[in-house]
């Protein structure tokens, strides 16, 4: 989870580095560090803490070099203290390493190499790479890589460099990701591609195994054998001001608010108002073999796995396929039931979450075919799927995911109506009301995003609150588990979501005067069920009111009843039951953000998280 940067070309390497290790922080910000080479020789700076401390270590001791590797950690191995954060070198100094991942063999490895005369002055697992480079040292710098990968176990990614082998760098991919960027006369290496927006679109992602090696002459990659391999270069049509602020106080509201554009994008060329008709992108599973699954298996981990909980609603209604959802991290180590029969997906924004990535390669292990729901062009799960429907949300750069989510969804309610059609389960007419009613989201959404003021006004009122509970039936279940987990991530209050149905099991014994209860009870009014749920939610809310608790409802324009029984009423477009997942979302996430910034919170960095979790 942690950023690597690296730039060997003709600019200023250091703001180069710092610049790219900005746009990655949100990877880890526990420590950061710079080594570059001038001259023949290494010079590093490194601080505990935030990367401002690094750029403000550099002001005072300045640095300069014509190549250089970065870091931004998030601490596994070892305290975030100046000792520990990465780049780490040799006993010589001449070699240095920034990683990301988890070398799970490294205890073993350094008391052998600490036998043999090393000495080491880091409690990290890192320190060990630096170390058995120097070992394997002949003068050129990927032979001793290559010797090094072989003996090492775990998941990782490296930047290495040596000024016994100058102006190269070599890059590994074992796990979490990698890529190489590609300007003119100019080459980046980086963990994620918004650290070389502003410098190139053109990447090569590493795929497990790989070695690249950077030189002024270009790049050349190979295998953890030695046998040399291609790749193709993937253009990146991500706009470098994306990945930008753009006049929002935090990346976190900016992509609240880029969520109309992020639907628009990911429904856009993919259906027809005409017909109702779904086009996905080109799938190596046909029509008939569709139609011959007879179960599905949604995989995913933190908020892609509320998408997917909620996508169950959606392909078991339209399609009337059985739906089973997992964690990603719980997934291959229960022996799952799986079978050729079996149509995996798995959903993921980064496409690098490691235990999606293990998840799905058990389940093509035992036979069954996979899909992916993902936000990166050529990351991991979208290589080693068969088929993947892209989000297009453009970069999140704030941890707590939000435009990511609502793509989700959207890309999961595409594939609903899809995978209806394919099986006869709706007819044309059915289809584009469905298609027609999702072309309407986005300016739904837009509406929603007018009360922001309203919510503003509303988080003074709970701001100092210390416990909140989520409440919701059918699909607004999920959203309240995602509403809950946006108040925890970012605010760092204790949030609770809950089936609404199951209050009187044991959670009505948690209300009191002092608990906000935020209720969801969107209603389609076209739908039987949805009527039915709305009347049950009621019934929880004068629950909670029963007891004193403090209702926070959610729900649909002009429902009157509700506006009146909850003390405080926030209102979402008319909609059908299953997108109404979509809107109701939008007011949870800016009612979590501006709670979490009355706290004084870090609403882009929470403290202990990262963005992409790339080690289990």
């Amino acid at each position: 989870m942690c950023g690597i940067v690296g730039y060997l070309g003709k600019k200023r390497v250091v703001p180069v580095i710092l610049d790219g290790l900005k746009r990655l922080e949100y990877r880890g910000y526990d420590s950061a560090g710079i080594a570059v080479v001038n001259e023949g020789h290494l010079e590093i700076r490194r601080t505990s803490g935030k990367l401002r401390n690094l750029e403000e270590a550099i002001r005072l001791k300045p640095l300069d070099g014509t190549y250089g590797i970065g870091h931004t950690r998030w601490a596994t191995h070892g305290r975030p203290t100046e000792e520990n954060a990465h780049p780490h070198r040799d006993c010589k100094g001449e070699i240095v390493v920034v990683h990301n991942g988890i070398i799970e063999n490294y205890l073993s490895i350094k008391n052998a190499l600490i036998a043999e005369g090393h000495r080491f002055v880091t409690e990290t697992d890192t320190e060990v790479i630096a170390h058995l480079i120097e070992k394997h040292s002949n003068g050129n710098l990927e032979t001793a890589v290559l010797k090094t990968v072989q003996e090492i176990k775990g998941l990782f990614a490296l930047a290495i460099l040596s000024t016994k082998d100058p102006n190269k760098i070599v890059a590994v991919r074992s796990g979490p990701p990698a890529i190489v960027g590609l300007g003119n006369d100019e080459f980046f290496v980086a963990s994620d591609v918004p650290a070389v927006l502003p410098h190139t679109r053109d990447i090569i992602f590493l795929a497990d195994g790989d070695i690249a090696v950077v030189t002024e002459n270009g790049v050349s990659f190979m295998d953890f054998k030695g046998a040399a391999v291609t790749h193709p270069i993937q253009h990146i049509m991500w706009d470098p001001i994306m990945a930008e602020k753009g006049g929002f106080k935090h990346f976190m509201l900016k992509e609240i608010y880029e969520q109309p554009r992020a639907v628009r994008d990911t429904m856009a060329g993919r259906l027809s108002l005409e017909t109702g008709k779904i086009f996905l992108d080109q799938m190596m599973i046909d029509e008939e073999e569709f139609r011959r699954f007879t179960n599905m298996r949604l995989v995913a981990c933190g908020t892609s796995w509320h998408a997917a909980l909620a996508g169950k609603f959606m392909l078991e209604r339209l399609a009337r396929i059985p739906v089973e959802v997992d964690y990603g991290s719980e997934f291959r180590y229960r022996n799952p039931i799986i079978t050729p029969s079996t149509l995996t997906m798995v959903i993921t924004q980064s496409g690098e979450t490691a235990d999606t990535i293990a998840a799905q390669r058990e389940a093509r292990q035992r036979g069954s075919k996979s899909l992916a729901i993902c936000n990166v062009v050529g990351s991991m799960v979208a290589r080693d799927s068969d088929g993947t429907i892209y989000t297009h949300a453009g970069p999140e750069i704030g941890v707590a995911s939000t435009k990511a989510f609502t793509a989700q969804l959207t890309a999961l309610y595409l594939f609903a109506i899809c995978l209806a059609q394919t099986r006869e389960q709706i007819d044309e007419k059915v289809s584009k009301r469905l298609v027609q009613e999702l072309t309407e989201i986005p300016s739904k959404i837009e509406k929603i995003l007018q009360q922001d003021e309203t919510i503003e006004e509303l988080s003074r009122h709970f701001f100092r609150c210390t416990d909140f509970l989520f409440l919701g039936r059918g699909i607004h279940y999920p959203i309240a588990l995602e509403g809950a987990l946006k108040l925890k991530e970012i605010s760092y209050i204790h949030a609770e979501g809950y089936p609404a149905g199951e209050m009187k099991h044991g959670p009505n014994a948690l209300i009191d005067e002092n608990l906000p209860v935020v209720i969801l009870a969107s209603t389609d009014l076209n739908d039987p069920e949805s009527v039915i749920l709305r009347e049950k939610t009621m019934s929880n809310v004068k629950e909670v009111k029963a007891r004193d608790g403090i209702v926070i409802a959610l729900g649909s324009e002009g429902d009157h009843e509700l506006a009146e029984a909850a003390d405080y009423f926030l209102e979402t477009p008319q909609t059908n039951s299953l997108l109404s997942s979509i809107l109701e979302v939008v007011p949870l996430q800016l009612l979590a953000y501006h709670i979490a910034i009355r706290r004084g919170c870090d609403v882009d960095q929470p403290r202990n998280l990262a963005k992409s979790v790339t080690v289990e």
